[in-house]
C-alpha cells in the first residue's frame, strides 16, 4: 500500500500557491526585462534564433537578472531539449550521464542545449571534458557565471563560447517587474512613493530580489496600511542603501569615488568611500577598486601605492570590520594625496594594440636562444651582447622585431618617482646614440 495515502492531502489552491518570483517566470524572450541587448529585437540571441544557428555561450551577470530563465527560453525557441546541471551538486559521473543522454538524444535527430548553472565551480579538468561534445555537436553549451570568465573558465573553454553579459536591472526594469507583479495580485503594493523606490533600491539590481521584496510586504501589510521607507525596512529586515534623493546607483558613487581620487582630492574621496561603506558595500570589492586606482592612475610616479592598497585590502581581510575598513580609507587618502601617472597605463594600451597590428613578428634573432645545431646554423644568438659585461651594463641592443624597428610607448612625466625613471631612458637614449644603436 502506498504511503501517498496518509500523506496531507494539500489544497489545490495552495499547490498553485508558488513564489511569485516562479509565478511571473516569462514565457517567452520578449518578456524578459532588463536586457534589451540581448532579448530585444535587435538583441544578440534574437539575431542567433531568426538565423536559425545557436553557438554554445557563457552568460556572464550578477544573480537574478535572467540567466537560467533565458536558458530555458532559448532551447524551448530554438526547438531543442533542454538540461540543467549545477556545478554546485555535480560531479564527472553526473557529466556522463547527461553527455550519453544527449548523444542518444542526438541520434534520433534532435540537439541538447546544456545548462550549466555556476560553470566556474567546475575545475580544470571537469571544464576540460565539455570540449569534445562542444565539438561535436552533442551538446550546446550555455554555461552561467557571476565571476569574470576570463578568469574564472579555461581558455579553451572561452574559445568555443561566446560571452554574453546580462547586466543588472536599472530602476525602469524592476519598476515594470513592479507593475506585473500588482497585476498578477490585483492590488497595488501598499508604499509610499519613497517606499517603492527605496524597495527598488534594495534589489540592488536583482530582479527575483524585487519580487521576494515585493511579496513580503503584501505579506506583512495589514488592511489600508500604507508603508514608509523607515516602516518598510522594519518589515523586510533589510536595509535601504544610503544613496542621496537623486537615487545615485551603485556604479554612480564607485564612479565618484575612482575620479576623486584621480583628481587628488581626499576629502570627497573619503566621503564616497563613507557613503558606499554605509550603504553595505562589500569592503573587499572596494580594496579591488583601489587596487585598480593604484595601478591605473598612480603607477609608477608612486610604486609604493600598490604596495600600500594590496596591504590595505589584505589587512580588512585580516581584520574584518570595522577595524579592517581604517585600513582601506588610509590606502585611499593615500592614493588621492599621490602625484598621478597614467604613463604605464596608456603605454600597455598602445603596446597591445601595436601586438595586434603586427601579427606574430620573429624577435631579432641576436636575442634568441640557440639550443639545437640547426638553430645555431641558423643565426640564432648571432651577435648577443651580454649587458652586465658592456660598459655601464648597457648593450644598447635592438629588441624589437626588424620589421617593426624601435619603438616608444612608455613617455613617462616629470612627476614623482617617474621623474627618476625619465633621467634613466634619456640616459639610455644618450648611450644608444652615440653607440649607433638608435
Amino acid at each position: 500500500m502506498s504511503d501517498d495515502l496518509f500523506a496531507p492531502r494539500i489544497p489545490e489552491e495552495v499547490a498553485k500557491r508558488r513564489p511569485l518570483a516562479d509565478r511571473l517566470r516569462p514565457q517567452t524572450l520578449a518578456d524578459i526585462t532588463g536586457q534589451p541587448h540581448l532579448t530585444g529585437e535587435d538583441g544578440a540571441l534574437r539575431r542567433m534564433i531568426d538565423s536559425g544557428s545557436l553557438g554554445s555561450m557563457i552568460f556572464w551577470g550578477p544573480p537574478g537578472t535572467g540567466k537560467t530563465t533565458v536558458a530555458r527560453l532559448l532551447s524551448g525557441e530554438a526547438g531543442l531539449a533542454f538540461e540543467q546541471i549545477s556545478a554546485i551538486f555535480s560531479g564527472v559521473a553526473d557529466l556522463k550521464k547527461v553527455f550519453e543522454t544527449a548523444r542518444l538524444r542526438r541520434m534520433d535527430g534532435r540537439q541538447t542545449l546544456l545548462f550549466v548553472d555556476e560553470i566556474h565551480r567546475f575545475n580544470r579538468a571537469q571544464q576540460d571534458s565539455f570540449l569534445p561534445v562542444m565539438e561535436d555537436g552533442t551538446v550546446i553549451l550555455v554555461g552561467a557565471t557571476t565571476e569574470n570568465p576570463s578568469f574564472e573558465l579555461n581558455a579553451a573553454l572561452l574559445s568555443r563560447a561566446r560571452v554574453l553579459t546580462f547586466r543588472p536591472h536599472d530602476e525602469e526594469s524592476l519598476e515594470e517587474l513592479l507593475r506585473r507583479a500588482e497585476t498578477a495580485e490585483g492590488r497595488p503594493l501598499p508604499l509610499t512613493e519613497d517606499a517603492r523606490a527605496s524597495l527598488i533600491r534594495m534589489a540592488d539590481g536583482d530582479g527575483r530580489s524585487v519580487l521576494t521584496l515585493a511579496e513580503e510586504v503584501w505579506r506583512a501589510a495589514r488592511k489600508d496600511e500604507l508603508f514608509d521607507p523607515d516602516a518598510l525596512v522594519k518589515i523586510v529586515q533589510r536595509r535601504a542603501p544610503v544613496y542621496d534623493k537623486a537615487q545615485d546607483g551603485h556604479y554612480n558613487l564607485i564612479s565618484a569615488l575612482h575620479k576623486s581620487v584621480r583628481g587628488s582630492d581626499p576629502d570627497a574621496a573619503l566621503y564616497y568611500l563613507a557613503r558606499m561603506f554605509d550603504a553595505g558595500e562589500d569592503p573587499l570589492y572596494l580594496g579591488r577598486r583601489l587596487v585598480r586606482m593604484a595601478v591605473e592612475d598612480i603607477g609608477l610616479a608612486d610604486p609604493q601605492a600598490l604596495v600600500i592598497c594590496n596591504a590595505a585590502k589584505d589587512a580588512y581581510d585580516y581584520l574584518g570590520s570595522p577595524e579592517g575598513e581604517l585600513a582601506l580609507a588610509e590606502a585611499c587618502v593615500y592614493l588621492a594625496t599621490a602625484p598621478k601617472s597614467n604613463a604605464v597605463y596608456t603605454a600597455f594600451k598602445a603596446a597591445t594594440q601595436a601586438a595586434k597590428q603586427n601579427g606574430s613578428l620573429l624577435p631579432p634573432k641576436h636575442i634568441l636562444n640557440a639550443p639545437t645545431k640547426l638553430m645555431r646554423t641558423e643565426g640564432y644568438g648571432d651577435g648577443y651582447r651580454y649587458d652586465h659585461d658592456e660598459p655601464d651594463a648597457f648593450s644598447g641592443q635592438n629588441y624589437f622585431p626588424e620589421k617593426m624597428g624601435r619603438q616608444t610607448f612608455y613617455d613617462p612625466p616629470e612627476r614623482g618617482f617617474e621623474r627618476e625613471i625619465r633621467k634613466r631612458l634619456d640616459w639610455w637614449a644618450k648611450l644608444r646614440k652615440e653607440r649607433g644603436e638608435e
